[in-house]
């Protein structure tokens, strides 16, 4: 993209457009702060209390780790277990740092994380240890052959126990968190979350069980079971078991972009993927049961092109992401919500760092009362800002003579707070704008609720809040990433007085600008909800 105006002749969306005319009236409108937060649908009286949801939740996962921790200890030893635990760890960092690189355009929230990762670490292992020993058992006794119920244990049994107990994790979120469930990448990023959850358990078992050979044994060095076992699975395949849950994931994400008229395919497409991520599954166990190199053969021959293939459609998913906030937000810009440099700074990564660099380093300047100009040669800030409203106290000796003088340290302190708060607004401007670009989109494909207005309300009341302090950082960032026309250039940013982040909090109620809503005014009837 090298041109940052909005074509005039561009065809009006389907979706209807708020105006930024009317912002006093449809401000006003937006509902209390109680209500900003869309709640799952509820079950019962109980259910009604976010409290006790929550603790539900985390007493079922805190009871199914203990009982998790007393299971491996039991079968691995003190010792294994903490040979286990300290190899078991280390992939851990790499796969959930690669998950939330893929989640950068719109980040879920730490909780969604933090929860499939104890599901599959706890809940999930849980159940398949004690539904695989149950069936191993069943099996053994039924037939009268150990060594034939090992094999379907693991080719037939495993998989289908542990795919399912991985995919309740990514059901869970999709049915009581939907709003933060847009489409493929979250799908493969909850699934890849809990299934690098149950590896990590899983490695602590096989790697404390082979600790405990190596000293029956009596091998070390990198000739044991240990050091064969850790290559196996830490190296060679830490991402077999995303790889087969985030086939379930990418089959909700699918539903989750399709149409709510579509029912049967909402259905079908999450079974789909999960009947996909058993199969591939039991083919992975089944390679080192049935050929002495049928492992090597269907690492390279299956598991590495399925890897890159799913890899490949989880970073265009991702750049979709980018696409849809530049198709989206200009009909914002022609509204007068956004400036027209800001669709085009929120739809590339770059840019969107440089706007919260540039917003840090501009407050702290700011804050320091220099006449510094901190966007290098070329810009002009006008008169020069004085300090800001901020998270700490600024006494200055212009405008306070009798103040205590404050020593560097603490000059520096209140600084990197400024351009801290600074740049989490920038941050959260960029958040709900790309929420408002999805929602947009899910209204274009029909898979928007009936809450449609009301949530558009909510996320339009959010970017006019951080308006003032992100927006000439995203101008700025526009023109620093070459993508806008010189002739086309934004007025130099900040060359006004300094608006104070400090009021512009998540979720604190500002007075909506202009006059309130006139008599009559229904807020829910303009703009009319989108058809379904």
């Amino acid at each position: 993209m090298s041109d940052g105006s909005v074509q005039q002749g561009q065809s009006q969306p389907a979706v209807p457009l708020l105006e930024e005319q009317r912002v006093g009236e449809i401000l006003a409108a937006v509902p209390e702060r109680r209500h900003w937060r869309y709640r799952p649908r509820r079950v019962g009286t109980v259910w009604r209390s976010r409290t006790f949801r929550l603790a539900a939740v985390f007493t079922v996962l805190a009871l199914c780790g203990l009982a998790i921790l007393a299971l491996v200890r039991d079968q691995t030893g003190t010792q294994g277990f903490l040979v286990g635990l300290g190899l078991a760890v280390l992939p851990v960092p790499l796969l959930l740092a690669a998950f939330r690189w893929l989640d950068r355009v719109d980040p879920g929230p730490w909780r969604n994380v933090l929860f499939a990762f104890a599901w599959g670490a706890f809940a999930a292992a849980l159940v398949a240890i004690l539904a695989n020993s149950f069936a191993t058992r069943w099996i053994a006794t039924t037939t009268a052959d150990p060594s034939n119920a090992d094999t379907l244990g693991a080719t037939v049994i495993a998989p289908v126990v542990e795919e399912s107990a991985k995919a309740a994790a990514v059901l869970l979120i999709f049915l009581f968190r939907r709003r933060e469930f847009n489409g493929i990448v979250d799908g493969v990023v909850i699934a890849g979350i809990t299934a690098s959850g149950f590896a990590f358990t899983e490695n602590i078992l096989y790697l404390g069980n082979a600790f405990g050979q190596d000293q029956q044994i009596g091998t070390s060095g990198v000739v044991s079971v240990t050091a064969a076992t850790f290559f196996v699975r830490a190296v060679m395949s830490p991402f077999a078991h995303p790889l087969f849950t985030v086939l379930t994931g990418i089959g909700f994400g699918l539903a989750a972009a399709s149409a709510r008229r579509r029912r049967v395919r909402r259905v079908l497409l999450p079974l789909l993927g999960l009947v996909l991520a058993m199969g591939m599954h039991s083919l992975w166990n089944g390679s080192a049961v049935f050929s002495p190199y049928g492992f090597y053969a269907v690492y390279a021959v299956f598991m590495v092109p399925v890897f890159g293939l799913v890899t490949w459609l989880t970073i265009w998913s991702r750049r979709r992401e980018l696409r849809t906030l530049a198709a989206e937000l200009p009909a914002y810009a022609a509204a007068g919500w956004l400036s027209p440099a800001e669709p085009l700074a929120l739809s590339s990564m770059r840019a969107r760092g440089l706007a919260r660099d540039a917003a840090r380093r501009q407050y702290a300047v700011a804050a320091r009362g220099s006449r510094a100009i901190p966007y290098g040669p070329g810009w002009s800030t006008g008169a020069a800002p004085g300090p800001v409203p901020g998270p700490a106290p600024w006494p200055s000796a212009q405008t306070a003579p009798q103040a205590v003088a404050l020593t560097a340290a603490q000059v520096e302190a209140t600084a990197k707070a400024h351009g801290k708060a600074a740049a989490q607004a920038v941050a959260e401007y960029e958040s709900f704008a790309t929420s408002l670009a999805s929602l947009r989109l899910q209204a274009r494909r029909g898979a928007a609720g009936p809450d449609f207005t009301d949530r558009e309300l909510e996320l339009l009341h959010h970017l006019w809040q951080r308006r003032e302090v992100a927006a000439p950082a995203l101008a700025y960032a526009a023109q620093a990433a070459g993508l806008l026309r010189p002739h086309r250039l934004p007025s130099p940013p900040y060359a006004r007085p300094f608006p104070p982040h400090a009021q512009y909090g998540a979720y604190r109620n500002a007075p909506a600008p202009g006059p309130g809503p006139g008599p009559g005014y229904n807020p829910y009837l303009l703009p009319q909800q989108p058809p379904h």
